[in-house]
Formats: structure tokens, sequence, C-alpha cells
């Protein structure tokens, strides 16, 4: 395998066919991705040779550059600081208005620069292979062998909607959150917000202004008054971590978090669009039916229902590989 110091094009355009040799590979470059990178300088792994991160985007920014045009500052969920410089930084303290599909990739811009991480883009990694004492990663245009991997995709690329019986006969449009833009273009439809995340209700906030809406949920949504503060922080972590260590699947976050009352959500009781139903059994051609045998007409299911783990490459012993070299 060739040295990583034949690397003589810069990350950002890293030319197919080349093969680096280092301890760790971090693949991803969202936030996750980044705080790794961050961690491992400071470590003593030196950027290229000691360590790099695959990032499939074409530039900074991770899924971010992909959320809907109306998501700002001031209602996505709090941004948290990239260890060693913070969001107000680069963005400042009065941008609360700012979309987070542009603020957020800048962000991460001047963190990567900052720090002089050594992000390869754009590099789609396609398959990983457990060689005993090291992983040999395969990618679109160059490939990696690492003692270690770190993987930081997220979930972003990988929604998840449930799986209920009649979806396939709805006439209607279904959609998720990933997928979602404007609200306008629902306007004169009934739309089913099925979720009950953050990201569930903030769209649910913007179509239920331009047309009529259903908001169903899987579990009764538990709202919260006062701070997220460290505290409360702590505590939900706790939870999460009792039921890893149980042997048991994360729950949702906002079901150890609960649903901050805000002044948009107080607006949204006024208006009497949290009324909450609980999840259907069946979905219909022109509609949802409960177990009751209740049903109701709509146009459009958005399914504001989380997402899964992104891993999008492919992980085997490549035994082909090892016999085809032997």
């Amino acid at each position: 395998m060739d040295s990583p110091s034949t690397l003589s094009s810069p990350p950002n355009a890293a030319a197919p066919g080349i093969a680096l040799k280092v301890q760790i590979v971090v693949i991803g470059a969202g936030q996750a991705g980044l705080s790794a990178a961050y961690h491992l300088k400071r470590l003593g792994l030196t950027p290229h040779k000691g360590f790099v991160v695959l990032d499939q985007s074409p530039g900074p920014g991770g899924t971010w550059q992909d959320r809907w045009p109306s998501l700002t500052l001031s209602t996505v969920n709090r941004i948290h600081d990239l260890p060693g410089m913070s969001f107000s930084e680069v963005i400042g303290t009065d941008s609360s208005e700012a979309r987070a599909s542009v603020a957020v990739p800048e962000y991460f811009a001047a963190y990567e620069k900052r720090f002089e991480l050594p992000v390869y883009r754009p590099v789609a990694v396609k398959v990983v292979c457990d060689r005993h004492d090291h992983f040999r990663v395969e990618t679109d245009r160059i490939q990696v062998s690492a003692r270690g991997l770190i993987n930081a995709t997220g979930t972003w690329e990988s929604p998840y909607v449930p799986d209920v019986p009649g979806a396939g006969r709805f006439k209607g449009r279904q959609l998720h959150t990933k997928d979602y833009r404007t609200a306008q273009e629902f306007s004169g439809r009934h739309v089913i917000v099925v979720g009950a995340g953050i990201s569930a209700i903030q769209l649910l906030d913007e179509v239920s202004r331009v047309t009529t809406t259903t908001w169903v949920t899987r579990r009764e949504p538990e709202f919260r008054d006062g701070a997220f503060d460290e505290k409360v922080g702590r505590a939900a972590v706790a939870i999460v971590e009792d039921r890893v260590r149980r042997g048991l699947p994360p729950a949702s976050v906002v079901s150890v978090t609960g649903i901050p009352v805000t002044p948009a959500i107080t607006a949204m009781h006024a208006r009497g669009v949290l009324t909450r139903r609980p999840m259907f059994s069946e979905i219909t051609e022109d509609g949802v039916r409960w177990p009751d045998g209740t049903a109701l007409r709509a146009d459009v299911i958005l399914w504001c229902t989380g997402a899964a783990p992104s891993i999008t490459w492919h992980h085997s012993c490549c035994a082909s590989l090892e016999e085809a070299s032997s």
C-alpha cells in the first residue's frame, strides 16, 4: 500500500486510486465526526498519517445542508458547540433567524479550517473489510487501511417509517421529515403529522398555519416546563445509559427529555393544534383507520418518526479479496 505521504492533493480533492495507511479512520464529518477528529489530534495523532476523516458530502456541514429552508437557529434544537470553538465565534449571537442549513455548514467549515482537520470529500465509503489486525476501507475514490474505525455517519440518511398495514394502497402523498421543504405545498389538503419529537411539532406548527391537520403520536406526549439545564441533561443521559447497559435499545429522545413548553407551543395549544390522537392501525386508500373502526380522510401523511443509524457501507470479512490476492 502506498505511503500516505504520496497524497499531494488537498483533502477535498482526493484523487481516485490513492491508498492511505493510517491509525484511525473516521467515517462522517458531521458533529460527531469533527469532534472525534479534534480529540484524535489532541491525543497526538498526525492528520493524514495518523488519522483521516471521510465525508460523502461535497462540502462541510454534514446533513445540515439538507434541512428544510424554514428551519432557523431560533427553531432548531440547540446547536451544541464543537470542542475548542464555540458556535457564536463564527455565527454570532444575533443570528437567530439565520437558516440552519447555511449557518451550521458555515460553522463546520470554519472549524475544519481552524484545526486543520484532514477531511477527504466527496468520498463515499462502500465496503469495510475486517482483516484481523486492521480494517480495509474501500470507497468510490480511495482506499484506506486503518487499525481503528469510528463510524460517525449519524441517522439523517436513513429515515424510519413504521410498517403500517395498507400503506401501499394510500392514494395520497406520504413523505418523511427528510423530504419536507415548505408548508405551502400542502395548502388545501388535510395533513396527518405522525410523531411526537421536536421536528414533528415544528412542522405541525408550520403546516397547521396553511391547512387543516391531525396530530398522531404513538405515546402520550410529555410536555416539560423549565429550562433544559445540565442537571436535566445528565438525568436524560443516565436513563439512556441504563437501558443500553441492560441490553435494551435506546428509547426516543423526546421520551427522556420531554417536550419543552415554548411560546410557540403555547400558541399551538391556544389554536387547538396540539389535540393529539393515538396511532392508527391501518392506512386506507383515502386516509387512516383506528382499531375501534374510526376513519379519517387525509391527503398527506407526514412521517416525523425519526431515523435509524445510517451505516451506508457494507461490512464483510473480504474473504473473496483475500483469496484473490493469495
